[in-house]
């Protein structure tokens, strides 16, 4: 019997700057320049044949100029069968059973700039897999579970409250395509 991991949407935040910043307060860098607070929010969100099958949120805050970064996931363990010898000579096998873990989640770089007026440059690296389900999973894989990866790695501009497309991939084996959303907003 084949393992099914399923995935919920979920938002999770990432805190990089130092303090609050309010009206009249504003935290600075090292240098002494006043720190820029960002909200990125990423989307990854699936669809099959128009049909939007999951849509799973991730919010990162950071400063202008600084980094952030998330992990999510979970390990799922992966049978592994030898067979040795029963004795030496011997024609009988022992079956050996034991058990890998592979890693299978989210992961989500971003590190930003700002490049002029109201306008960042983030550099964004996405990460993404999962298990496939028993109904979308490559023939003859038998009792083994079929894993799938995204990898995604380039560089976008936007002003305060913009939202563009980072990238779109169809998946070979399910035709699912996966789009990518990013949204950056200025904390004010």
């Amino acid at each position: 019997m084949m393992t099914s991991l399923r995935t919920t949407g979920c938002a999770l935040v990432l805190v990089a700057v130092a303090g609050s910043v309010g009206a009249q307060e504003k935290s600075a860098d090292q240098s002494g320049q006043p720190t820029i607070p960002l909200r990125v929010q990423v989307v990854i969100a699936q669809y099959k044949d128009d049909r939007k099958l999951s849509s799973l949120p991730y919010v990162l805050s950071t400063s202008a100029g600084g980094n952030a970064t998330l992990r999510m996931g979970t390990m799922v363990p992966v049978k592994a069968t030898s067979y040795t010898p029963i004795a030496q000579g011997g024609a009988g096998v022992n079956p050996l059973t034991s058990y890998n873990y592979r890693d299978v989640g989210t992961n989500i770089d971003c590190s930003t700039a700002a490049v002029g007026e109201n306008r960042y440059r983030l550099a964004l690296t996405i990460e993404d897999s999962s298990v496939y389900p028993e109904d979308q999973a490559p023939r003859n894989t038998g009792e083994m579970p079929s894993f799938r990866s995204f990898r995604a790695s380039d560089s976008v501009v936007l002003k305060d409250g913009e939202t563009k497309q980072f990238t779109t991939a169809v998946d070979k084996v399910t035709g699912i395509v996966t789009k990518v959303d990013v949204t950056l907003n200025v904390v004010k």
